[in-house]
């Protein structure tokens, strides 16, 4: 485990990437899919990296008590080396209830993890959707335990997607997440 800290060039009002994704559902996701939603939260995460692990409460707390926001968890991790993270591991932890994204997404290739230029999991990005596009609202970290094994004293993120949703000023100073290196496949 090599502990990163984010550091994406996207900008805040920069356009997200598109993608076209496999999901652990069994659906296919672009961007468009999340069109009818005022937010738009992007997680690069995984199965197996402990700072990931710990925010997946989280996670499925702010997919579930936000109706505006979309949480899209997205695992570009190596599943050769790491299987763990493999596309039928993801599928078990949906199936399971483990996971409550609004969609859990496969990045076999990789190609979107380097568009959004994610390094760490969890690396979060959130969108304000602008009607023409989602743009970049706030890339930050979840929360301010940055520990796995701590507890949490500030939702971060949740505070970002109120203002958001409310059309407020974000209150949060952006502070790079910090987690395990995205598993990169030798090219």
């Amino acid at each position: 485990m090599v502990l990163m800290e984010s550091d994406s060039e996207l900008e805040r009002g920069d356009g997200a990437p598109d993608f076209e994704l496999p999901g652990a559902d069994g659906d296919t996701y672009t961007l468009d899919d999340f069109a009818d939603y005022e937010a738009l939260l992007v997680v690069f995460t995984c199965n197996h990296c402990p700072y990931a692990e710990a925010k997946v409460d989280e996670l499925n707390h702010l997919a579930g008590a936000y109706d505006d926001l979309a949480v899209v968890g997205v695992n570009p991790n190596d599943a050769e080396e790491y299987p763990d993270d493999s596309f039928e591991r993801m599928r078990e932890r949906v199936e399971d209830g483990e996971i409550e994204y609004t969609a859990y997404l496969r990045d076999e290739s990789q190609a979107v993890a380097r568009d959004y230029g994610a390094v760490c999991t969890p690396d979060p990005f959130l969108f304000a959707n602008e009607g023409d596009a989602f743009r970049l609202a706030f890339h930050s970290r979840i929360d301010d335990a940055m520990n796995p094994d701590a507890e949490p004293e500030r939702y971060e993120m949740r505070e970002a997607v109120e203002a958001l949703l409310a059309g407020e000023e974000i209150p949060v100073e952006e502070t790079p997440s910090q987690g395990c290196s995205i598993k990169w496949r030798d090219e």
